[in-house]
């Protein structure tokens, strides 16, 4: 997988908790070094676990998938970014408790976000990619971009979160479109 492929995949699926990053800035009464880098560390670790559990998983199953590993690659990318799209319709789903969310919160906000993550893990098996480089590279955007929403959302109130959703969508599918034109054109690299 190339590095340009590497980190636009990084950035679209950091943009979910980006923007509940931006949402729990938003809610806070007062910006917090703390609160920033706790949301961001959370996000990140989750963010960079889950595309490893998923290439486990997709590693075991690969025998089965390896035929039709870029038929999957295009469906998951492509349907995680219509769903991020979908979702940016309906961006209104955080309350005040992210103003200064708890472990348990945290907990189930991180994995929320990352779900996507895990598919494409998934993906990255199926189409026998190695693993450790995106885990990092994954984890990394994502702890900066969370810690940096967190500030964001604390600084201004008027970040469009529904765009960034769509972005993020738009990023995914076309990753998901190159990946599916590069088989059929017999590249084989991102």
């Amino acid at each position: 997988m190339g590095f340009v492929t590497l980190i636009l995949l990084a950035l679209a699926l950091a943009m979910d908790a980006f923007v509940v990053s931006v949402a729990s800035g938003l809610a806070a009464k007062r910006l917090s070094i703390k609160h920033a880098f706790t949301v961001g560390l959370w996000f990140g670790t989750f963010q960079a676990l889950m595309p490893f559990l998923g290439w486990l998983g997709g590693m075991c199953l690969q025998e089965l998938i390896a035929a039709v590993g870029h038929w999957i690659a295009f469906t998951l990318l492509s349907g995680i970014g219509a769903k991020m799209i979908w979702e940016s319709f309906r961006i209104d789903r955080l309350n005040h408790a992210m103003a200064a969310p708890g472990i348990r919160v945290l907990f189930v906000l991180s994995i929320a976000t990352s779900i996507d993550a895990f598919a494409v893990g998934v993906t990255m098996a199926a189409l026998d990619v190695s693993i450790l480089m995106p885990v990092l590279i994954i984890g990394l955007v994502t702890f900066v971009a969370s810690a940096s929403g967190v500030w964001l959302g604390s600084l201004s109130r008027r970040v469009s979160d529904a765009k960034l959703e769509i972005l993020a969508g738009l990023i995914l599918i076309g990753i998901g479109i190159r990946m599916l034109v590069d088989h059929f054109v017999g590249r084989t690299s991102l």
